[in-house]
Parts: C-alpha cells; structure tokens; sequence
C-alpha cells in the first residue's frame, strides 16, 4: 500500500472527506430543491453554455470541499484540480507533488438542472497520476462510495456501511450497459445496436453510472468521443475509476490500455470502457474493438 504524504492519516483522512461531502449533499440538495421552482433557476445557472452549464451548487460545492482540505492539511505537499478552477482560470496548478486531488463538485449538471437525480461530486486522490483514494458521493440515493486504495464500500448518511455486489462476468451480449442520457452521439447509439445488449439503462453522471455497475444493477460502461467534438476530462473519471478497480472491475482504453491523466487538456478521448470484472475486461475490449473495426464503426 501507498504511503500518504508525511503526517496524514488514512483513516483521518477520510473521516475528514466524509464530513465535507455530507456537507457537500446539503448543499447539493437545497439547490436542487430551489430548481423545482422554473423561477429560481435563471438564479442558480451561473452561465449560457447549454451544453456545459454551471450552477451556484457547482460553485458551492467546490468552495467547500478545496477549502475544508486546506484548512485541514495547511502543509501538505499535495495540489488540487478542479473542474470549476479550470474553468475560470488557466493557472490551475502550481504544484510538481506526486500527489493531487482531482475534484468535480458536480458531476451530471444537465441531470441536476433537470431533476433526475442523477448527479453525483466526485473527489479522488492521484499519485503519479494515477487514482488512489476516491469518493464519490450521489444525494439522491444517499450514498458516498469511497476507496481507501484497497477495499471499495458505500456508506449511508447514518454511517451503515454497505460492501459492493458486482455481478458474475458474462457474455458482452449477456451484459447490461449503462450509457448517458445527455452525451450520446449516433456513432455511440450505432455500436450499442451491433452489439445487442441484453439491456440498456439511460443514466446521467459517470459516478452514477460506475456507481450502478458497482451495486450490480449493470455489467458496462461504454463512453465513445468524436475526434474534434467534446470529451470528458480527469475529474469525470479520476474518483469513479479508483471505486470501480478496487471493487474487482476494470476501466481502460479500448485497446485495454490504462487511462493517463495530468494532461495539458486533461481530456479522456476516444473509447473508454468500464466493466464488472478486471480478468475477463480485456477479451470484452477485444470484442467490442472487433465489431467496430468489422462494421466500420468508427476511427480506430
């Protein structure tokens, strides 16, 4: 196991985490009843950008959180990224430590704006760029899942902790995907045809819909990006990614190759797939990388 920087704790680390997300899920949840009101939302949205709104409870969120880290850990050698920090600025880390927070106080803005509930705010702790320690915490089911860079569990808000119950490996056609409900593409809808799925859930938020892989209620995770169109970044995948391995499931680039991240632009391109099963996750990619190739599906 990894040793955290010189004077932090594992486990006060992440009672420290959890305290700050619950505060995280208060505030999550009061804007997100002030958005049932069509009067109040002109208020909350802090932007015109349809396609990556950004909301007071975006904002919120991400004040809290890099704030109560600071305070806690005055010295040390860590740096934080953030999606919203990013966002306003291009001075987003000054930092050469090994070791970063990646942040994504609101993942699934569309789903949050449009009352799904499918929202969830992602933290992970990087080392060499790499996911160690994560928390992903979705309000509306009431749960903060969270990996300690060993063991995966779930915890409700009274503390009741729950273990993860990924299903059996299956055939690819067997599997349940789960794919976004506000960033699929006809390329993406014509893949998932080829390959026939036994089933399809519609989901927002990549920590959600990692999150339903690692509670059993789907086997896959598909995310395809177009070249020179929009791609999801590190703080989409950083806290979900480090759930979903220490569970017994694997995340990677189709050609099974791991995610990278620390980038310039922080992207994660082209086709990622998340399965339920690190030992049959490789053959799965070969798979779905030979229905693509076979039926001309997309640039590989």
């Amino acid at each position: 196991m990894l040793k955290l920087p010189f004077g932090v704790d594992i486990n006060n680390l992440i009672d420290d985490i959890r305290i700050l997300s619950w505060q995280a899920a208060d505030i999550l949840h009061y804007y997100s009843k002030l958005l049932e009101d069509s009067d109040y939302k002109r208020n909350i949205l802090r932007n015109d950008n349809e396609e990556d709104p950004v909301t007071l409870a975006d904002l919120k969120v991400n004040e809290i959180i890099i704030k109560g880290i600071n305070e806690k850990y005055k010295n040390i050698n860590w740096d934080i990224l953030s999606e919203e920090n990013v966002k306003i600025s291009s001075k987003v880390s000054d930092s050469n430590s090994d070791w970063i927070w990646v942040l994504d106080p609101l993942d699934g803005t569309k789903d949050f704006i449009q009352g799904t509930g499918n929202y969830a705010m992602h933290l992970a702790l990087n080392f060499k760029q790499k996911p160690y320690i994560g928390f992903v915490l979705i309000p509306d089911k009431n749960q903060l899942w969270i990996t300690d860079g060993k063991k995966t569990w779930f915890e409700k808000r009274d503390g009741t902790k729950y273990k993860p119950n990924i299903s059996n490996s299956k055939n690819l056609q067997e599997m349940t995907l789960v794919t976004s409900k506000n960033h699929g593409n006809d390329v993406l809808r014509n893949l998932i045809q080829k390959i026939n799925f036994r089933k399809v859930e519609i989901m927002g938020s990549i920590g959600c819909k990692i999150a339903s892989i690692v509670r059993g209620e789907s086997d896959i995770y598909i995310c395809l990006s177009l070249p020179g169109k929009s791609s999801p970044k590190d703080w989409d995948f950083a806290a979900p990614e480090s759930i979903l391995k220490t569970a017994g499931g694997a995340i990677t680039k189709l050609d099974n190759q791991e995610l990278t991240y620390g980038q310039t632009s922080f992207q994660q391109g082209g086709v990622i797939v998340a399965t339920n099963n690190k030992k049959t996750h490789g053959s799965i990619c070969r798979e779905i990388k030979n229905i693509i190739k076979k039926e001309d599906i997309y640039p590989i």
